[in-house]
């Protein structure tokens, strides 16, 4: 892999990871409502997700899935159930009103993180799509005549660099709007419009073909 080549890698993954999606929906509402420790607890769990998915298409598997449709789409079917399953649970979220500034930051329990970091993991790992990417998309940037895994490694942590810092991007402005959340109205107006768009992720990976 050349120097050319990997600085395409970069300009083309900067723009894929900058494009909203259900990850960085996921993080930004998350700091919205618990802050950014929390945010950094779901995009750990969006990143595991989908390194074991960049894994598993270096392994092969994205091949697979290419091959055998059914599978593919019964993953595709079941990670939109969930994301329909995420956005009833938003819009249906209990609010109420911020009496103070120590109530609107107070500290997340570890449970709750735990959830939090399950969320993020499932968030990520609900678009098989992921894997079928991984295989159609780092190839291109791989040279043939030299040795693949130490290329694909180099690929992987430079998307794994650029994912984060978007997230942290989208964490910042979820920040920003937190301070409109101590209001039950609008926190329940936000609630349903983030329910609403991860029902129409839901939608459009249902309705999606290969």
């Amino acid at each position: 892999m050349t120097l050319n080549t990997w600085w395409l890698f970069i300009i083309m993954t900067f723009v894929v990871s900058a494009t909203p999606g259900p990850n960085m929906l996921y993080v930004m509402s998350t700091s919205a409502r618990n802050g950014v420790n929390a945010a950094v607890i779901a995009m750990t769990g969006c990143m595991t997700a989908l390194l074991a998915m960049m894994s598993i298409s270096a392994a092969g598997l994205g091949a697979l899935l290419h091959t055998f449709p059914a599978v593919f789409d019964a993953l595709r079917l079941a990670g939109a159930a969930y994301l329909a399953y995420l956005g009833v649970k938003c819009w249906r979220a209990p609010v109420s009103d911020a009496t103070n500034d120590g109530e609107a930051r107070a500290a997340v329990p570890n449970a709750q993180l735990g959830a939090i970091y399950r969320q993020g993991f499932l968030v990520a790992a609900s678009n098989p799509k992921a894997i079928l990417f991984a295989a159609a998309f780092f190839p291109q940037f791989i040279h043939p005549e030299a040795a693949k895994l130490p290329q694909f490694a180099i690929l992987l942590a430079t998307f794994s660099v650029i994912e984060v810092a978007w997230y942290f991007v989208y964490a910042v402005s979820g920040k920003s709007l937190a301070v409109y959340l101590r209001r039950a109205s609008v926190m329940r107006a936000f609630n349903r419009v983030t329910g609403g768009v991860f029902i129409g992720f839901a939608a459009l990976m249902a309705t999606a073909h290969e």
